[in-house]
C-alpha cells in the first residue's frame, strides 16, 4: 500500500509544481506584471525541482524503483529546492528594507518570490519526510500508465511555455532588464520592420 502510495505522491508533486507555474503564468498575464531575472530564475528551479519526482516516475517504465533510484530524484530536488530558495531569498532581501514596496504587487498578501521561497521550504521537508520513509514508499507494483503520461506531458507543456514566454520577453537580447517592462521581442520587430520601411 505505502508502496503505491510513493507513485502517486511523486505525481502529486509534480501536479502541485505545475500549479504553481501556471500561478506564475496567471501573475503574469493577467495582471501584466513582467518577471525579472531573479523571477525566471525561480521558475527555472521550480522546473529542475520537478525533475526529481519525474525521475521516479520514469523509472516506473522499466518495472521497479529501486531505494536508489528513489533517493537519486528527491536529492535532485533537494538540490534545485535549495538553489531556488537561494533565488527567492536574494530576491526578498532586495525589497526587505522600508520604504521598498517589492517587486510587482501582492499575491494574498505576499509577494511570487516570498511564495516561491515557502514553496522551495515545502519541497525540502517534504523530500526529507519522502526520504526518511523511503524503503516504505519506494514504488514497487505500481504501472506507468496514462496518468502518468498525462502530467508528464502537461509539465512539458509548461516548460515549452515558459521557454516561449522567456524568448518572447527577453527578444535577441543576452540579458534581461532587472526592471523588465515591455516584451522585447516585439520591440525588436518593429524596429526590423521600419529599417525596411
Amino acid at each position: 500500500m505505502t508502496n503505491r502510495l510513493g507513485f502517486w505522491l511523486a505525481h502529486l508533486f509534480v501536479l502541485s509544481y505545475c500549479g504553481v507555474l501556471l500561478a506564475a503564468f496567471g501573475v503574469q498575464f493577467v495582471t501584466g506584471e513582467l518577471p525579472c531575472p531573479l523571477c525566471i530564475l525561480q521558475r527555472m528551479a521550480m522546473m529542475l525541482v520537478v525533475c526529481g519526482p519525474l525521475y521516479i516516475i520514469g523509472r516506473a517504465r522499466r518495472g521497479d524503483v529501486t531505494l536508489a533510484d528513489y533517493a537519486m530524484g528527491y536529492g535532485l530536488s533537494i538540490v534545485a529546492a535549495v538553489a531556488g530558495a537561494a533565488y527567492a531569498a536574494r530576491q526578498i532581501l532586495l525589497h526587505i528594507v522600508p520604504p521598498d514596496p517589492g517587486y510587482g504587487s501582492p499575491v494574498l498578501g505576499l509577494h511570487p518570490y516570498t511564495w516561491a521561497f515557502i514553496t522551495f521550504c515545502v519541497v525540502l521537508v517534504f523530500c526529507g519526510v519522502s526520504l526518511v520513509f523511503g524503503r516504505e514508499l519506494v514504488p514497487r507494483g505500481v504501472r506507468f500508465g496514462w496518468p502518468s503520461k498525462v502530467v508528464i506531458g502537461l509539465f512539458l507543456v509548461i516548460v515549452a511555455a515558459n521557454l516561449v514566454a522567456v524568448f518572447v520577453q527577453e527578444g535577441f537580447h543576452w540579458f534581461l532588464p532587472a526592471d523588465p517592462t515591455r516584451y522585447e521581442i516585439f520591440d525588436d520587430l518593429s524596429l526590423v520592420g521600419d529599417a525596411r520601411g
